[in-house]
């Protein structure tokens, strides 16, 4: 934490308020930003909650300036999920739109990595340095060895995307023994446009921020897409093996 910021305060979610503020600012970025909708979302009280919050933790980045009794004191949250809580829940999150044989059964210590979200004033600054800072501190306390997660491009038309979809599969696809493979009616193939036909330059211009870091740490995606009708968006499965990083400082200086 910068010491310019006394303001900015990050860690698990420990209260209520702090809990319901993570609830809050899902709603505000997928729901009110992306148009997603569903089962997990509670329109009259503003909240985007679903049934795997319960057995997972809240890494928040909280603005003292803002009011906590209204819940908008959470500006940027990622929600955790180990073994423990996926045994809890009877899966990780991501079960549901991937095969994750190949990181189950290895053996090694897993960290789901879902819900991502930082509020639209806070973006491009101070606060994902934060939140990857501490999220560096939670895989060495841990002793995470694979964190993964389904990130997303908003939309529902993979052909629109066919570009980035493509430069993805050719360039990032995560090694064999890590490669999980999207599942379901929903489930695309990346593999539309020939590597030698894509226009990098464009194709890295139309992929979100927050895959373009993991990219640059050494992360790598799952084979396939899945559409997300509820979340009016296309996810692919991110796939970090933390000993690619060369240098653990490297987690928390590269922000999207």
């Amino acid at each position: 934490m910068s010491p310019d910021e006394p303001h900015f305060h990050v860690g698990l979610a420990m209260t209520e308020a702090d809990l319901m503020g993570a609830h809050r600012l899902r709603y505000r970025v997928f729901v009110e930003e992306l148009g997603g909708d569903g089962d997990s979302v509670d329109h009259e009280q503003r909240f985007e909650i679903d049934g795997f919050d319960e057995f997972a933790e809240h890494l928040v980045l909280i603005d003292d300036r803002r009011d906590a009794g209204s819940f908008d004191h959470v500006v940027g949250v990622y929600r955790l999920m180990d073994r423990g809580g996926a045994e809890k829940a009877g899966r990780f999150y991501s079960a549901g739109e991937y095969d994750l044989s190949p990181l189950l059964d290895s053996g090694r210590p897993l960290l789901e990595l879902g819900r991502s979200c930082v509020h639209a004033d806070y973006r491009g600054g101070t606060a994902m340095y934060l939140l990857w800072s501490a999220l560096a501190d939670q895989v060495s306390e841990r002793g995470v060895e694979v964190m993964f997660g389904v990130a997303s491009f908003h939309g529902t038309d993979p052909d629109a995307l066919a570009e980035p979809l493509s430069a993805l599969h050719h360039r990032h696809l995560a090694p064999e023994d890590l490669r999980v493979k999207a599942i379901g009616p929903t489930a695309r193939s990346m593999d539309m446009i020939p590597e030698e036909r894509i226009d990098r330059r464009a194709a890295m211009r139309a992929i979100p921020a927050l895959i373009k870091a993991y990219l640059r740490l050494g992360g790598t995606v799952g084979e396939g897409a899945w559409i997300d009708h509820d979340f009016n968006t296309t996810d692919v499965c991110l796939v970090m093996d933390t000993a690619r990083l060369t240098a653990r400082r490297n987690l928390y200086t590269a922000g999207p």
